[in-house]
């Protein structure tokens, strides 16, 4: 892009980026970021952060090249949810996908779109899931997004013969020696994130690769499922939970897999974490075309959410805030800047990532973006971004009676403890220092009342700030604090949408003018 096009992006969507925009084109070194998504991966399935015997050296070698974050967390622990907070800055109660099959919003703009409208190259290869549509998208590329590399799972599918697409969603496959890696989505995805690398390496950009394995059916080539055949993943007290004094869901969701009175099996799954290493395999590959075309590219790695392999009885994923599904792993590499073998021990959240990548590309965060920046923290891995981190469920997906269907959970995380509001059921709170497992339920702990009433108030404070559709004084008027109001007017203010350069300024209801203060009283 020239400095005409710079000129006229930047009056098309705000001229308070433009001279960071034209200060990075003349830069000598080009400013690169890669983000690799994992799909369904907890974070103690990585080596780095605990030693389970699984294999994932690629992604550990990332780690051991800069920041491990031990205390990172999702918006909200189901696929589409997730991804639509990672890539809009927006929590999904307020960027529309609160379940899976829920589309973003006509007025949300993704990071793609904010970068390339500033001059950013972006491009997206792999699994999406925000437009709606069914699991494996419509094939049409998000706004702003590269379309020589979208590459999502209907484009995989429609280079398949009919024969092939059954098989590749019948978990059986993976016994078939003639699956091999390049029948594999993950293996196709790695190939076009490295033509994309070794085609691109002057010029600014994101890469975005995303794979949908280890996620079920698990595929790839047999011998890295044969590899795991006997295995035993570790468990935890917590598989063994008797969810007595726990959400009635939760029990309810037990007793539908028929483990809530059963001893807990061993947790074994041969196809899944072979594919989950073949995945890590498929990262090796990227990472050494990254070494050769992009050696000074920022590199993040997470995942959308993790799994339960039977801690709390449970199986997936699903509405529940325990640390299995919640917690994901995030590492973070910047050669010469961010710390190699560090680990940063403070919060951090999904909602922060698109504006961090903002921020390194020299633009402004937008005002409408719920998070902040990271880059602080990349820098000085003991710099705190966050005192809490902030967590939701609305249901799974909208497409499915099943899933616990609608199922209301606000939650929020402090350093030490976890509170969590289940409207509809019974409350948790949890201190992660003494009861790590999160087995024994506080919420109604006089000792506690303290915290528990202090994190209750940020939680309410953050679904004001953040528009929560779902916000009323049901959420305050809790069996353990009763003392909090009904009220018609509940917090008794307004709070309308901040201008993201894209969009007009809103007007006043009362004056049909623009609005001057976006929270005011109503």
């Amino acid at each position: 892009m020239n400095r005409r096009e710079l000129l006229k992006t930047a009056g098309a969507v705000g001229a308070g980026s433009l001279v960071d925009t034209v200060a990075f084109s003349k830069t000598k070194q080009p400013r690169q970021a890669v983000i690799i998504l994992g799909e369904s991966v907890r974070a103690d399935m990585l080596n780095c952060y605990r030693n389970t015997g699984l294999r994932t050296p690629n992604l550990d070698r990332i780690a051991a090249q800069g920041i491990r974050f031990d205390k990172a967390y999702n918006c909200q622990p189901v696929c589409a949810p997730a991804r639509s907070a990672i890539w809009t800055g927006l929590f999904p109660h307020t960027n529309g996908v609160w379940g899976n099959s829920m589309p973003l919003g006509d007025t949300v703009h993704t990071l793609g779109q904010h970068l390339h409208d500033r001059g950013v190259h972006a491009a997206f290869v792999g699994k999406w899931h925000c437009d709606g549509f069914d699991y494996f998208g419509t094939g049409r590329p998000a706004p702003g997004w590269d379309p020589a590399y979208w590459y999502d799972m209907r484009d995989y599918l429609m280079e398949l013969s009919p024969a092939d697409r059954v098989r590749s969603r019948k978990p059986s496959t993976g016994n078939d020696p003639t699956w091999t890696a390049d029948m594999c989505y993950g293996h196709r995805c790695a190939n076009r994130a490295i033509d994309f690398l070794s085609k691109h390496k002057n010029e600014d950009y994101l890469l975005v690769l995303a794979f949908d394995e280890p996620h079920g059916p698990s595929l790839c080539p047999k011998e890295y499922s044969d590899s795991y055949r006997g295995f035993i993943f570790p468990s935890s007290p917590d598989v063994d939970d008797p969810l007595t004094t726990k959400p009635a869901e939760q029990r309810i969701w037990a007793e539908s897999l028929g483990s809530l009175h059963r001893k807990q099996p061993p947790i074994e799954s041969h196809q899944f974490f072979g594919s989950h290493t073949f995945v890590d395999d498929e990262i090796g590959r990227v990472m050494k075309e990254m070494e050769a075309s992009a050696p000074n590219a920022m590199v993040l790695y997470t995942a959308d959410h993790g799994v339960f392999l039977e801690s709390h009885r449970l199986q997936d994923k699903g509405p529940a805030m325990y640390e299995e599904i919640t917690r994901i792993p995030f590492l973070v590499k910047w050669p010469g800047v961010a710390p190699e073998g560090a680990v940063c021990p403070h919060l951090a959240s999904h909602i922060d990532l698109s504006g961090t990548v903002m921020d390194y590309f020299g633009l402004d965060v937008p005002k409408t973006m719920e998070g902040t920046t990271m880059l602080e923290t990349f820098r000085d891995p003991t710099v705190a971004p966050h005192q809490e981190v902030f967590i939701e469920w609305g249901r799974y997906e909208v497409d499915h009676d099943g899933f616990g269907a609608y199922q209301p959970i606000r939650c929020v995380r402090s350093d030490r403890y976890k509170l969590s509001i289940h409207l509809v059921t019974t409350d948790e709170l949890y201190d992660l220092e003494t009861d790590p497992g999160e087995l024994n339920n506080l919420i109604d702990s006089a000792e506690h009342a303290e915290i528990r009433n202090g994190l209750h108030d940020k939680l309410l404070n953050w679904m004001n700030v953040s528009r929560d559709p779902f916000r009323g004084y049901y959420w305050g008027n809790r069996p353990w604090r009763p003392d909090f109001p009904e009220t018609w007017k509940n917090a008794g203010m307004t709070r309308q949408r901040e201008n993201d350069g894209y969009l007009p300024r809103e007007l006043d209801y009362d004056t049909g003018l623009p609005m001057v203060h976006a929270t005011r009283p109503k």
